[in-house]
């Protein structure tokens, strides 16, 4: 099966691998690219770094305390940052509730946390942890940088019904292919493949649209894999 990924570049070549290994094919047409903001770091002290994207460790690839406690979202995002160098890290299990709950259960408030984070950025778990007692400081140190539209290898693949299936990572993403697909006239034919989503929240879009989804069984690329597997 031939498979649209549409995250950024270098998220969908790892995601192309895996696939391949499963026997797919993968069209890679991005939505988005990470591009860093240059926004300064806040001179104010923190008692910890908060991680929830693999895409801040380039951010933070000048910081120097890389003994600093970090608190990281998912295994991926651990792995990018022991490669920097970090060395006191521990990891939740991919999504914002499990992060809050891992720092909640290892550190006590009043605490100032620095969350490393984008521009466009989810509300959690910062305000489950400034409802908790912390003070969370917010450091925009990169952007998803929406593209203008889908390439035309994607557009083709779409409008001559040779993508099988779709996956989506973010809610953003989602909207975004969703706003591209329906600018370059393709609102029938993304009805016509199946829509692979990590989260119901991922999936919302797309559900708006009209389109047939699939909700993975936890917030992390495994799960995800495991309904490309269950495909025909």
């Amino acid at each position: 099966m031939r498979i649209l990924l549409t995250r950024a570049k270098e998220d969908s070549e790892r995601t192309a691998k895996k696939l391949a290994a499963l026997g797919h094919e993968a069209l890679i047409a991005p939505v988005l690219r990470i591009v860093p903001t240059g926004d300064p770091m806040p001179a104010d002290a923190y008692d910890a770094l908060i991680v929830t994207s693999a895409h801040a460790v380039e951010a933070l690839s000048s910081f120097e305390d890389k003994g600093v406690p970090v608190f990281s979202v998912g295994e991926r995002t651990t792995d990018v940052l022991r490669a920097e160098g970090f060395t006191s890290i521990v990891t939740a299990e991919g999504d914002a509730v499990s992060l809050f709950r891992l720092i909640r259960n290892n550190l006590q408030p009043p605490r100032t946390l620095l969350h490393a984070t984008a521009r466009h950025h989810k509300e959690e778990p910062a305000a489950s942890l400034r409802a908790a007692g912390f003070t969370v400081l917010s450091w925009e140190g990169y952007e998803a940088e929406a593209l203008p539209a889908l390439s035309e290898a994607a557009v083709e693949a779409l409008r001559t019904g040779k993508i099988g299936a779709v996956l989506h990572y973010s809610r953003r993403s989602a909207d975004l292919f969703v706003q591209l697909a329906g600018r370059a006239g393709l609102q029938s034919a993304i009805l016509g493949c199946l829509h692979l989503c990590l989260s119901a929240d991922v999936s919302a879009p797309l559900e708006a649209a009209g389109a047939a989804t699939r909700i993975a069984g936890g917030p992390h690329e495994d799960a995800l894999l495991e309904l490309v597997r269950g495909l025909s």
